[in-house]
């Protein structure tokens, strides 16, 4: 496991701070998402984190409140991270792309996922956050974050359960994007899935038994 101290990635020109990213990241015009988003949403969580979850973009909810997951997607998530022993007051949480795309359906803000090219003009945001809060450990959360995390599309199926290295050494788990389980119709599919999901998420609580532990001994 690197210690946090080692994670030397680069953090964006006059950017010292998450303040200072939250207010770059809502001037952000680097792709054409911005225009129709209601505003960028930064990540949100502790500096020190040593875990951090990555989703695939805001929905309407984030889109309107500026805060990540606190949609119904975020509601599953609270309850898995809860279910797996994590506080999600103690992980850095955010999204792989900073603004909310859509599409309307009559008044309805329907979701579309955002492309390569919003998602590489985006990886800026997301590698300051990792370069300012050092996560020891990140948990994508769906293809979308696994190809900004690793550079390359990949099969969540086939990493799934894996622990994956980053180029600098940051463990990093794939697993659903809790979305997924919301268009689940069969509640006993769901049900099983929803488990797999907790288990996706429990190395990343050894991840912070083993933080808690080095802090107590130190």
């Amino acid at each position: 496991m690197p210690d946090k101290r080692q994670l030397d990635l680069e953090l964006s020109p006059g950017i010292n701070s998450l303040a200072e990213l939250a207010k770059a990241e809502h001037e952000c015009t680097r792709c054409p998402l911005y225009k129709d988003a209601t505003q960028a949403v930064p990540g949100e969580g502790r500096k020190s984190a040593h875990v951090m979850l990555v989703g695939e973009q805001p929905g309407d909810k984030e889109d309107l409140t500026g805060k990540p997951f606190v949609g119904p997607a975020g509601r599953v998530l609270d309850r898995a991270l809860a279910d797996a022993g994590i506080p999600r007051s103690e992980v850095f949480v955010t999204n792989a792309v900073k603004h909310f795309k859509h599409e309307m359906r009559g008044k309805r803000r329907l979701h579309k996922r955002p492309n390569a090219y919003e998602i590489e003009r985006c990886k800026i945001w997301l590698e300051t956050e990792r370069a300012l809060v050092k996560p020891v450990a990140i948990v994508a959360l769906g293809a979308t974050a696994a190809r900004s995390l690793l550079g390359r599309a990949v099969t969540i199926a086939k990493v799934r359960g894996q622990t994956l290295r980053l180029a600098d050494g940051t463990a990093a788990f794939v697993t659903i994007h809790p979305s997924w389980l919301l268009r689940m119709e069969d509640e006993a599919d769901k049900e099983r899935e929803y488990k797999n999901f907790v288990a996706d998420l429990r190395p990343a609580a050894k991840v912070l038994s083993s933080s808690h532990k080095s802090r107590n001994a130190a």
